[in-house]
């Protein structure tokens, strides 16, 4: 076992995993208005862009749930759990099948969302670096991850899937000479695959995923809100204003009001 391979699937994963957690702490207590997803569907104009947003937000949000649950299923669960029900090969060809589906979904809703970021120049103008950054380390991420399914075809008996495995439940227990160990003999696509997902919790804090872990479900248990119409009382109609009436002809003028001075014209001296 080498020395990167220790540093990288040994530390490496406490590393990512502490600038996630302080990270994240610290963003959510110096700079709570930033703790937001950065939505762009307010640029939207016509209801073709607001429909081409929905599909592709669906489409990634859908693919991306299912994988991240199948990768925390598949990782963590002991094969004393699965050896019941399901052998070793099956389970990775499950993996294989549901991942690829799923992936593929993702992938084209990844795909989308990225066009609109770089082609549309509203969306450009409003994105900033980690924008667009965070798309194309997730665009990366999933390359790497339907090929890993490539890969696994190559061996369907499930020992590579045991070894990612007991590197991560080896990672989880704290044993991280015992995790790089288990790693080691897995070829390089699923390193790279490994240690990218473990740089995204690094990249986590600085960018727009923290909304992730931001779900509103305190609005279940909170109390119903009283909300009160005041009532706003109408004009009432101004009166009429008759117009003055016209002088008649020889009849006296009307007298100034008090306080008021009439001109009075200039005499000529004769």
């Amino acid at each position: 076992m080498s020395n990167w391979n220790l540093v990288l699937f040994g530390v490496y994963p406490y590393i990512a995993l502490a600038i996630c957690l302080i990270g994240s702490w610290a963003r959510f207590d110096l700079s709570q208005y930033s703790w937001k997803a950065g939505s762009s569907q307010v640029f939207n104009r016509t209801a073709a862009e607001q429909r081409y947003m929905r599909i592709a937000s669906n489409l990634f949000h859908v693919g991306v749930l299912f994988i991240l649950a199948g990768h925390f299923v598949g990782l963590l669960m002991p094969e004393a759990l699965y050896h019941s029900f399901i052998s070793t090969a099956h389970k990775q060809l499950l993996a294989m099948v549901s991942g690829g589906f799923f992936g593929i979904l993702c992938l084209i809703g990844l795909l989308m969302l990225v066009k609109r970021r770089l082609s549309d120049p509203r969306v450009r103008a409003n994105s900033n670096t980690s924008d667009i950054l965070i798309l194309l380390v997730l665009l990366a991420q999933l390359v790497l991850g339907l090929l890993t399914i490539v890969a696994s075809t190559g061996h369907l008996d499930g020992s590579v899937m045991v070894m990612l495995a007991n590197w991560a439940q080896s990672t989880v227990t704290l044993q991280p000479m015992q995790a790089a160990a288990a790693i080691a003999p897995v070829s390089l696509v699923y390193k790279l695959h490994v240690v990218l997902g473990l740089t995204l919790f690094v990249l986590f804090p600085f960018t727009r995923l923290v909304h992730i872990v931001s779900a509103p479900v305190w609005y279940l248990g909170r109390r119903y809100q009283i909300v009160r119409q005041k009532a706003v009382r109408p004009l009432a109609p101004r009166p009429a204003v008759r117009p003055a009436a016209a002088p008649v002809h020889g009849a006296p003028a009307k007298a100034p009001a008090p306080g008021f001075a009439m001109p009075v014209a200039p005499v000529k001296e004769r």
